[in-house]
């Protein structure tokens, strides 16, 4: 190498063949500039087999560390932070909706579609999270992690609304939507009404004077002890009892002592009908015994819950069902917001911004 003069700065590369052992130069058009000569090419290589340009030992800005190691620092996508927001909630929203409300209860077939069909997306979620394809099509770098944390959100997503769905179908919608489906009866009296007449009934407001006849309770024991009492109206011996309060574990079986729920109120007079048909047939051996113990006689009984004001509390059964869906709707949303945020933070540590 020597100074062109006429040129400040520039160096010229001239090339003497005694000096080089008798190794033929490179043309032009072959020579990297900064390669070191005879040596694999590489952009920023230099005669001393120095650092390479961005080399991260010497404070270079594109260095060979590993995608996830402490000081790379790379862009995250605001595309999979939205998705792993909005992805699992809507799943969660949807199964809980589909298990919870009208369409499980009029058409349980389209229900549990809806359910398989969460399912089928979670599936493929994970097949994605984990398969090379997923990995390619989520842009290899850093959108893969993003996936699996969508896939295991979504698995709990759907975990969760599943039991939240089933318990709240089961403890409030399924009983008002049975409640809606029968008839309501006021001003029924026991004394001259038949359960023949009101076999539709679903809630029922006796006639004002109704009360429990505890004298002539029974229990009758199969595991649980099932437990009746006639509903009646005034003193008078009635032709047939018809219609009886019913509850599981609230009397000793072999005395007249009736405790359920609301027996001694002077307000309750309204019933509401029981809708449990594994536990009509041990209620109606009840009343087989209360007939043979007390001579009395129930040609076709049916069966009630005790209550003050049965219409408020079928109407209680709906409020509580859409209370409880929305606000665990709100509060998944919330939560899900949350351990996306702290996903976020733990991946920016991990080498992400």
């Amino acid at each position: 190498l020597k100074r062109n003069t006429q040129l400040a700065d520039i160096w010229v590369i001239s090339y003497f063949p005694e000096s080089n052992g008798g190794m033929e130069a490179p043309m032009a058009d072959q020579f990297v500039y900064g390669e070191q000569f005879n040596a694999p090419t590489a952009y920023g290589a230099t005669y001393n087999g120095g650092s390479m340009f961005g080399d991260k030992r010497y404070g270079g800005i594109h260095g060979s560390k590993g995608t996830f190691l402490p000081g790379q620092r790379r862009r995250l996508n605001a595309r999979p932070i939205f998705l792993a927001i909005v992805v699992p909630w809507a799943l969660f929203s949807g199964v809980y909706a589909a298990l919870s409300f009208n369409i499980r209860y009029e058409d349980p077939a389209l229900a549990w579609s809806i359910v398989g069909a969460g399912l089928l997306l979670t599936v493929i979620a994970g097949i994605m999270a984990c398969s090379a394809s997923g990995r390619w099509y989520a842009n290899a770098e850093h959108e893969p992690t993003w996936l699996i944390f969508i896939f295991l959100s979504m698995a709990l997503a759907f975990v969760v609304a599943f039991s939240l769905g089933s318990a709240n179908f089961a403890a409030n919608m399924q009983p008002f939507y049975n409640m809606r489906s029968l008839n309501n009866y006021t001003d029924v009296s026991p004394a001259k009404m038949r359960g023949q007449q009101l076999m539709d009934a679903g809630v029922i407001q006796f006639a004002s004077g109704s009360k429990l006849d505890i004298s002539k309770s029974m229990g009758f024991k199969h595991g649980s002890v099932y437990c009746v009492a006639p509903i009646v109206v005034g003193e008078e011996k009635l032709v047939t009892y018809d219609f009886w309060a019913v509850g599981t574990d609230c009397c000793s079986g072999n005395q007249a002592n009736f405790h359920c729920l609301h027996f001694n109120n002077p307000h309750a007079n309204g019933g509401l009908r029981l809708m449990n048909d594994a536990d009509r047939p041990y209620y109606r051996l009840a009343v087989q015994q209360a007939e043979a113990t007390y001579n009395i006689r129930s040609v076709h009984p049916l069966f009630f819950i005790w209550s003050i004001d049965p219409a408020e509390t079928v109407d209680g059964w709906k409020y509580a069902g859409r209370s409880e869906f929305l606000v665990w709707m709100l509060s998944y949303l919330v939560f899900q917001t949350f351990i996306v945020a702290a996903a976020t933070l733990a991946f920016a540590k991990m080498g992400f911004r």
